[in-house]
């Protein structure tokens, strides 16, 4: 009796963990996925399947009043780079004084830094790297609005700190930076939507015309004197499916620079992880 008491009691418990998918693995598990470095904290999950060999890893900075956990809700975005064998890492900003807006990333360069944001963005690589199996040498580094903002401007800034740069909905504030300011190459796709209101194609004044987001196709025209095109235009162009897509390649060796337009506003596009992906393994 004892013997079918054990089995039956095995069964279900089998039984309940086939019924429940398994959760994305985290690290740092005990302090609930988030780990602490000496600038800040970053939030990381696993890919479904972990190899002994170090694993790629998707950097990615949050919207503003987000968080680095927050940002792990965003199911639709993340799955998609879990299940490629892909680590997702998600910083968290810092909290502004008297701003309304919650946390955010210091990158201006007329604005008092709370926080270097770039010596953040390498602790951040090299404590995953250490203590997460990952593979610094093949970091996709994005983020959504003013965390796309700071993309742009560490990729302008230190274009070695990851692999390559995938900003969506945001970039450079004005003044824009000029060239001569950036270094290269840069591998960088940038997505934005047709119809943002949030962050405009061509940017808007903020805080009563206090500060100034900047222009997207500016932002574009810097990058490509900073990778060396040769050209104004783009060289090739897709308009099939849900992206319309445009390329510079006739540019220095080594970099990459392509736009992606949607027709929706102001967010991270479904498809944008798999389009992300393809790219970013793409490259040479």
């Amino acid at each position: 009796m004892h013997v079918n008491r054990i089995l039956i009691v095995t069964a279900l418990v089998s039984s309940a963990l086939l019924a429940f998918p398994a959760q994305a693995k985290t690290g740092c598990a005990d302090t609930g996925g988030v780990c602490k470095t000496t600038l800040g904290e970053y939030a990381i999950k696993m890919p479904d399947k972990e190899t002994a060999k170090p694993m790629p890893a998707l950097l990615y900075f949050h919207g503003a009043g987000g968080s680095g956990p927050g940002a792990m809700k965003n199911t639709g975005m993340i799955n998609a780079f879990l299940k490629r064998g892909y680590a997702v890492i998600a910083p968290s900003g810092l909290k502004r004084p008297n701003s309304r807006f919650g946390p955010g990333w210091s990158f201006l360069p007329f604005r008092e830094k709370q926080r270097d944001e770039l010596a953040f963005a390498r602790e951040i690589i090299s404590d995953a790297a250490k203590n997460h199996n990952i593979d610094a040498s093949r970091i996709l580094m994005s983020g959504f609005s003013i965390g796309g903002s700071l993309v742009w401007y560490l990729a302008c800034q230190a274009p070695d700190v990851a692999s390559a740069y995938a900003p969506v909905a945001g970039a450079f504030w004005r003044p824009h930076p000029v060239s001569a300011d950036c270094k290269g190459p840069v591998r960088m796709l940038h997505t934005h939507g047709w119809r943002d209101g949030t962050v405009p194609l061509e940017g808007r004044p903020l805080g009563g015309g206090r500060i100034y987001q900047g222009d997207v196709f500016e932002g574009l025209r810097i990058m490509r004197e900073v990778n060396g095109c040769d050209q104004l235009r783009g060289d090739t162009f897709n308009t099939k499916g849900k992206f319309w897509r445009r390329q510079w390649t006739k540019c220095t060796k080594g970099t990459a620079l392509e736009f992606a337009l949607h027709t929706g506003g102001h967010s991270v596009p479904k498809g944008w992880s798999e389009m992300a992906i393809k790219w970013f393994e793409n490259l040479k």
